[in-house]
């Protein structure tokens, strides 16, 4: 099953704005709208960049999804001033992510 089965109201991102805004699908989760960046995971990996227009930030896993929000997530990589986080401290660390099963 795909994540963009669980939104409402779904528009896709232009190729200008996968590769300038970095995101790739605007919807509607749990009644607001969001943009999300769907890339998937590399090498165990996931890149991002501070100048996204991404609102959340989708992690594809074996059986969930895990949403985190991005601007909650660059504050937290700027404030402890870190170049690579581990999903597990993510979850455990900031106030705004959401688990879905799949």
């Amino acid at each position: 099953m795909s994540f963009v089965k669980k939104i409402k109201n779904k528009k896709y991102a232009s190729q200008d704005q996968k590769n300038i805004e970095l995101w790739d699908v605007e919807g509607i989760l749990h009644n607001q709208t969001y943009k999300f960046d769907l890339r998937p995971i590399k090498n165990d990996s996931k890149r991002g960049l501070f100048n996204t227009k991404a609102d959340k930030m989708v992690f594809d896993m074996k059986n969930k999804w895990v949403i985190v929000d991005i601007e909650e997530l660059h504050t937290y990589i700027k404030e402890h001033k870190l170049n690579v986080v581990q999903l597990e401290d993510l979850i455990l660390k900031l106030e705004w992510n959401i688990i879905l099963p799949k």
